[in-house]
């Protein structure tokens, strides 16, 4: 079952807000943003260019913090909610504005700002929310097992320069697999959210897509940098950003703050987004080794389960980035091997194989045994000897 990854949002003001409130909402970012280093990053890059594809529950685009950022696409899930029943697009449209919010009002003062707000967004309808009639069809049917999957090639074939990911669930397909390694070789960034499980004694169970193999998977902090209680633990945890208190957009104009790795997740999108703005052709792992090698771990500490390998920081992850931009992520040269040849035909030289001549083999081991033996009886006749003369030594003189 697909599920938000999200643990409770909370209304902050209606679509009457004022100016006044809407400075508020400004405001109310100023934490978050300060902790991912946003100031130093937005001197190289605000994410012109780049595609970031929300798979979600939908992205209302006359959101005047979105207004023109966004482009509606497929909804996959078509058929769960009646005919007659309009999608919520809620959580979506949060995530969104984390990625590429750009304000409203003279300057675009006003409003949520996202991590990248000169990128533009891809919405993709993969997930209900909870209280939309077709929830409960849309996690039963067979018919939707595979929304994910589709979702993902779909956002690939858009051209998408990242997918934000803030959806869990408990098992991988066959089709959620191929779909990740499609995107990944079609040089697609994909983020996302660890999980809300991390209250349990086991720190929570592995989720997907996260924990797939190239997926960067994102944990939540607090406002100190230490772990949300509820962001789940798993060897999967690549890194973490905020993801406590997190101010951002809902439907109709509406300001919401929430907690959960959704939010983190959507933040991190957002610098991945920065990143290939400046170096569109870096290859999904070489941004992942950018963020994570950037990433601003608790001074003493290295890699944990609860928060990888520290908090996501914009700025020194396009320092880092910038270094790694030159290289490539598979070797190249004369000698390099070609990746897609398999190791079996790199080298056409025949195999030397070695014979093993059983007679020689015995011969030989014989005539080492009997060496030991013989060996063996050195050493005993000398030791008989030492003792002798030892003997001779302890003896008393006799005076004459």
């Amino acid at each position: 079952m697909l599920r938000r990854a999200l643990v409770v949002l909370i209304l902050l003001a209606g679509p009457f807000l004022g100016t006044a409130a809407a400075d508020g909402v400004r405001g109310g970012q100023t934490g978050t943003l300060g902790t991912i280093g946003i100031n130093q990053a937005w001197r190289v890059t605000k994410g012109s260019g780049v595609l970031v594809a929300v798979l979600d529950s939908g992205v209302d685009p006359a959101h005047r913090d979105l207004e023109g950022a966004v482009r509606v696409g497929r909804d996959f899930t078509k058929g769960a909610n009646p005919a007659d029943v309009q999608p919520q697009r809620l959580h979506g449209t949060y995530m969104a504005s984390l990625i590429a919010g750009h304000g409203h009002g003279p300057g675009g003062q006003d409003g949520v700002i996202g991590v990248a707000p000169e990128a533009k967004i891809l919405s993709v309808r993969v997930i209900l929310e909870d209280d939309e009639p077709g929830f409960k069809k849309f996690n039963m049917d067979e018919r939707y097992e595979s929304v994910m999957a589709r979702g993902i090639r779909y956002a690939v074939e858009e051209g998408a320069d990242v997918i934000n990911l803030s959806i869990a669930k408990g098992a991988a397909t066959e089709a959620d697999r191929a779909a990740v390694a499609y995107a990944i070789s079609n040089n697609v960034v994909l983020v996302a959210a660890a999980g809300n499980d991390g209250a349990e004694d086991t720190g929570g169970p592995y989720s997907y897509p996260a924990s797939l193999p190239g997926v960067i998977s994102v944990a939540a902090v607090t406002g100190t940098m230490r772990r949300a209680f509820f962001s789940t633990r798993n060897a999967s945890v690549m890194l973490a950003a905020p993801g406590v208190d997190i101010l951002g957009a809902g439907p109709g104009d509406e300001y919401w703050v929430g907690r959960g790795t959704s939010q983190a997740t959507a933040l991190v999108s957002g610098v991945a987004a920065l990143i290939k703005a400046k170096y569109p052709k870096l290859s999904p792992a070489l941004v992942a080794q950018a963020l994570s090698g950037s990433a601003v771990a608790p001074k003493g500490t290295g890699y944990n389960t609860g928060t990888g390998f520290g908090v996501v920081n914009a700025g020194r992850a396009l320092t880092a980035a910038a270094r790694l931009a030159g290289y490539r992520p598979t070797a190249s040269g004369k000698k390099a091997h070609d990746p897609d040849r398999p190791f079996s035909t790199a080298t056409p030289e025949p195999i030397a194989m070695v014979k093993r001549d059983r007679r020689m083999i015995a011969f030989y081991g014989g005539a080492g045994v009997a060496g030991l033996i013989g060996a063996g009886g050195a050493v005993a006749v000398i030791v008989v000897v030492a003792r002798r003369a030892r003997r001779r030594e302890a003896s008393p003189e006799i005076a004459t």
